[in-house]
C-alpha cells in the first residue's frame, strides 16, 4: 500500500516547542518524526511542504470530560438557573426520549465543535441507556472514527433509580448484569491498549447518587482485570456530600476508597468539595481530576482547588462538560 510522503509544516508563525523546532516539524504516519531548526531543512529531501508562515502550531488539546448527548438540550428553559440536582431532574425526562438518530447528530456536533477549538483527543461520559440507546457507545465510536478524533469512550451507567432512593427516573436506569455485560462487550470489541491507540474504552458509573455500591465495586474489579480506566462524577456539589453522608455514612472520598476506586486508574469529574486531608489522599493515590470551570459557573457548583490538587500530586486536566451546562464544546474557552 502506498504511503504518503512525510509532511513538513514549514516555518510556522509561532510554535509551542523548543527553539530547535522554530523551522517547523516533519510529520509521518501520524507522528512527529523530525524537528527542524530555524533556517534549516529536513534531513530527508523527499517531503511534501505546507507553508505554515501564517499559522501557529500547537499540540492538540485534550478534553477530559464531556457528555456528547447533551448537545441537543442547550439552553433548555426548564433547566435554566438551577443547581445540579433540580437541573438533572428537569432534563432526565427529555434525555429519556433520545433516539439513536438524535444521539448521532448530537455526537457529530460535539466532535466538530471540539475540533474547531483545537481538540484532537477527547473522552466522553455517556450514561443514558434507554431501550432505544443500547448501542450508544458504538454510535459515538463510529462518529469519532469518521471525523478523526482520538476517543476514550467511557461506558457510563445508572442503576439506582428514584424508586430506590437515587435521583434518576426508572426509565433511564439499567440492570447491573446488563451494564457489566455490555461493558465487557465494548472492551473486547473496541479497546485499543498501548501507544498510538485511536479508541479506548473506560468504565464510568455516573455518580454516587445514581448507582449502587455493588456496581461501583464490580466496575473497579472489571477495569482492573481488563486494563481500562475508571471515571465518575465526584464532589461536584454540597448536595452530593450530604446525600453520601445520609446514604453511606461517609464523605465522597471515603466512599471512593470503600469501593476500591482510590487508585491511579480513576479520574474524577469536577472535584470541587474536597477538604485538605482528602486532597492529600487523592494525590498519594494519583487519582486524577477533570476541572470543568464553565459548567461549574453555569450551575454555580463552586470552584475546583486545582493548585492544591496539583501540589498534592493529583493530575488535573480540563473538561468542557456536557453542552447542557456549557453552551458549547469549546475547550479553548474552557
Amino acid at each position: 500500500m502506498h504511503q504518503p510522503r512525510p509532511l513538513w509544516l514549514r516555518d510556522p508563525l509561532a510554535i509551542l516547542a523548543d527553539d530547535d523546532a522554530a523551522g517547523g516539524v516533519v510529520v509521518a504516519d501520524g507522528r512527529i518524526v523530525e524537528l527542524v531548526p530555524r533556517g534549516g531543512r529536513p534531513r530527508s529531501p523527499d517531503v511534501a511542504v505546507f507553508d505554515a508562515s501564517a499559522h501557529v502550531v500547537l499540540p492538540g488539546l485534550i478534553n477530559t470530560h464531556h457528555h456528547f448527548y447533551q448537545t441537543l438540550t442547550r439552553a433548555c428553559p426548564p433547566a435554566l438557573d438551577r443547581a445540579l440536582f433540580p437541573w438533572l431532574v428537569a432534563l432526565y425526562p427529555i434525555w429519556a426520549r433520545l433516539t439513536p438518530e438524535h444521539l448521532r447528530l448530537a455526537v457529530r456536533v460535539a466532535l466538530v465543535e471540539l475540533l474547531l477549538s483545537g481538540t484532537t483527543t477527547t473522552s466522553d461520559h455517556h450514561y443514558v441507556f434507554t431501550a432505544a440507546l443500547g448501542e450508544a457507545i458504538d454510535i459515538e465510536i463510529e462518529e469519532a472514527r469518521a471525523l478523526g478524533l482520538r476517543l476514550l469512550a467511557t461506558r457510563g451507567s445508572m442503576s439506582l433509580g428514584e424508586d430506590q432512593g437515587g435521583l434518576p427516573p426508572r426509565s433511564v436506569v439499567q440492570r447491573e448484569e446488563a451494564i457489566l455485560a455490555d461493558s465487557e462487550r465494548l472492551i473486547a470489541r473496541y479497546h485499543e491498549p498501548g501507544p498510538g491507540a485511536r479508541v479506548q474504552v473506560g468504565l464510568a458509573p455516573c455518580s454516587p447518587f445514581s448507582v449502587t455500591e455493588r456496581l461501583m465495586r464490580d466496575s473497579a474489579e472489571l477495569a482492573a482485570r481488563s486494563g481500562v480506566r475508571l471515571h465518575t462524577h465526584l464532589a461536584e456539589t454540597r448536595d452530593e456530600e450530604e446525600w453520601c453522608r445520609a446514604r453511606f455514612g461517609c464523605r465522597p472520598v471515603d466512599y471512593l476508597e470503600r469501593v476500591g476506586w482510590l487508585d491511579q486508574r480513576a479520574w474524577l469529574a469536577h472535584g470541587i468539595w474536597f477538604e485538605g486531608a482528602e486532597i492529600a489522599r487523592l494525590g498519594r493515590a494519583r487519582v486524577a481530576v477533570s476541572h470543568c470551570p464553565t459548567s461549574n459557573m453555569i450551575l454555580a457548583s463552586g470552584c475546583c482547588p486545582v493548585v492544591r490538587l496539583e501540589a498534592a500530586g493529583a493530575p488535573v486536566g480540563l473538561g468542557v462538560d456536557g453542552s447542557a451546562s456549557n453552551d458549547s464544546s469549546n475547550l479553548i474557552e474552557t
